[in-house]
C-alpha cells in the first residue's frame, strides 16, 4: 500500500466538503441574479458583483468587521495569555484538569443561546443595568447594546476558549526545568518569561491568534443579536443576501471578499511580527566560525581550534569554546 494512501480520506473531505464548496462560491461570484425569483445565473461572468461587493454602503461594514476581528483577538490575547499561563505554570497538576473543564463550559452550551444570553445581560432594563446604576455607576439605564462594544463583549467571550487553550498546550509543553535554569543563571521572572517562556511558546500564540480570528471575522450570530444595525458585520450581509434577498451572485462576491480580507491581515500580520522580533533574533543567533584573530592565543602546543578539537562558537557577544 502507498504511504499516502492512509491521508486519501483526509484528502477526500477537505476535497468535498471544503474545496469543491469554495470554488462553487467562487464561480457565484461572478454570475448575476436573474430577475425577481431567481438566485443565480452564471450564463454571463464578470466582476461586476465585486463592484458591488466594494461600494460604499458594504464597504462600511467590511470596515467594521475588520475592527471588530483585530479588537476581538487583541482583547482575547490580552486576557488569554495571563490566564494561560496561571494555569500551565502556577496551578497544582491535580486542579489543572478541573479548570479546563470550566473554560470548555460554554461550549456545552449552544452558541445562539449563550450569546442571547449576554442580550440579556445587556439590556437597559437588566440585572447589570440594576446593578451599575445601585451603586452609582450609571446615572441611567445601560445603553451598549445593539452596538459595537456589544458586539465585542460577545466576541470576546465566545471566542476567548479557543485562545486559551492552545496558550495552555504550549505553556505547559516548555517545562519547569528551562524556567529553573533561567532563573540558576540570573535572569528574573519577567527576562525569564520574556527570553525562555514566551518564544518557545510561540506555536501556540499564533495557533490561538488564528483559531480565533478567522473565525471571528466570520461570526454573523454574535452581530445579529448583539450588534443590530449598528454592529453589522460583513456574515450579516451574507447571510441576508442568500437567505433574504436571494442573491446568491452578490453574497458569493462579499464572502470571497472576506477570505481575501481574513487571508491580507494575516499576512500582513505576520510580515510585522516577522520585522519586528528579527532584531531579537539577529542578537541571539549562533555564529560557527573560526576564532577571531583578536582572541587570545591558545596554550603551547595548540595549532588549531580550541582543546578538544571543538569548534568555537561565536556569537556577536562574543565567543565560547
Amino acid at each position: 500500500m502507498p504511504r499516502f494512501a492512509l491521508a486519501l480520506p483526509a484528502w477526500a473531505w477537505l476535497v468535498v466538503f471544503f474545496v469543491a464548496p469554495v470554488a462553487m462560491v467562487v464561480y457565484f461570484s461572478f454570475g448575476y441574479k436573474p430577475g425577481i425569483f431567481g438566485t443565480h445565473a452564471t450564463d454571463v461572468l464578470s466582476f461586476d458583483r465585486y463592484g458591488e461587493a466594494l461600494s460604499p454602503t458594504f464597504f462600511q461594514t467590511f470596515t467594521n468587521t475588520l475592527w471588530v476581528g483585530l479588537a476581538g483577538t487583541a482583547l482575547c490575547l490580552l486576557i488569554g495569555l495571563p490566564a494561560a499561563y496561571w494555569m500551565a505554570v502556577k496551578v497544582p497538576p491535580s486542579r489543572r484538569g478541573l479548570l479546563l473543564a470550566l473554560v470548555m463550559v460554554p461550549f456545552w452550551t449552544n452558541f445562539l443561546v449563550r450569546t442571547i444570553g449576554w442580550q440579556v445581560i445587556l439590556a437597559p432594563e437588566g440585572w447589570l443595568s440594576s446593578l451599575l446604576q445601585g451603586i452609582g455607576l450609571t446615572d441611567g439605564p445601560l445603553d451598549i447594546l445593539y452596538t459595537r462594544t456589544a458586539v465585542l463583549i460577545g466576541v470576546v467571550y465566545n471566542y476567548l476558549p479557543l485562545m486559551i487553550l492552545p496558550l495552555f498546550v504550549a505553556f505547559d509543553r516548555v517545562g519547569g526545568p528551562l524556567r529553573e535554569a533561567s532563573k540558576d543563571l540570573g535572569a528574573g521572572r519577567w527576562r525569564t518569561f520574556t527570553r525562555v517562556t514566551l518564544p518557545l511558546a510561540r506555536p501556540g500564540v499564533i495557533a490561538g491568534v488564528l483559531l480565533v480570528f478567522i473565525p471571528l471575522m466570520g461570526d454573523y450570530i454574535t452581530a445579529t443579536v448583539l450588534g443590530g444595525a449598528r454592529g453589522n458585520m460583513v456574515g450579516q450581509l451574507v447571510a441576508s443576501q442568500f437567505q433574504t434577498a436571494q442573491n446568491w451572485a452578490l453574497g458569493s462576491a462579499m464572502a470571497v471578499m472576506l477570505i481575501l480580507v481574513i487571508m491580507a491581515t494575516v499576512a500582513v500580520g505576520g510580515l510585522i511580527v516577522w520585522l519586528a522580533t528579527m532584531p531579537f533574533r539577529l542578537r541571539n543567533r549562533l555564529v560557527l566560525g573560526d576564532e577571531p584573530a583578536s582572541a587570545p592565543a591558545g596554550r603551547s602546543g595548540d595549532d588549531g581550534p580550541a582543546a578538544g578539537g571543538a569548534e568555537p562558537v561565536r556569537t556577536e557577544q562574543g565567543v565560547s569554546a
